[in-house]
């Protein structure tokens, strides 16, 4: 089922970060080169790194009880949306909340930390995953939410 800018069933985080593109989802990882290609694209995008070896992510969505992996196993948003019982933040009445603010990618930083262009495999890749902003305000426009 579509919706305005993102797929019903597609696996979408607390935080609207698409679990299903992101590079450490456990689905998305075949071998060794694709932990490390996550690593160097995100040291490249971002400016952090994460050692190859311990990118591996079985994504906020599934339960605790199932002792999950998780490349941000404190992350606040997850915290947050879990005690107020929301599938995710678009649901949430204080959207767009500190919280939320702190996981917000800004396109326009990313393209100048790389000197202004991003190659679509590598927009694809590594920024499409995070650039929840305008997903997570459609769903809260579908939902009636105003800003």
């Amino acid at each position: 089922m579509q919706g305005k800018g993102f797929v019903m069933n597609e696996k979408i985080g607390f935080c609207g970060y698409r679990c299903g593109l992101c590079p450490a989802y456990k689905d998305n990882i075949v071998g060794k080169d694709d932990r490390q290609k996550a690593s160097d694209g995100w040291f490249k995008y971002y400016g952090f790194r994460i050692p190859a070896e311990e990118i591996y992510c079985d994504g906020c969505l599934a339960e605790d009880s199932t002792d999950p992996r998780r490349i941000d196993p404190d992350c606040e948003v997850r915290a947050c949306a879990l005690q107020r019982g929301l599938p995710n933040c678009a649901h949430c009445d204080d959207f767009m909340c500190e919280k939320l603010s702190k996981k917000m990618i800004d396109l326009d930083k990313i393209a100048k930390r790389v000197g202004g262009w991003i190659p679509q495999e590598d927009f694809e890749r590594f920024v499409k995953p995070y650039d929840s902003a305008k997903m997570l305000a459609d769903m809260r426009a579908e939902l009636g939410k105003s800003e």
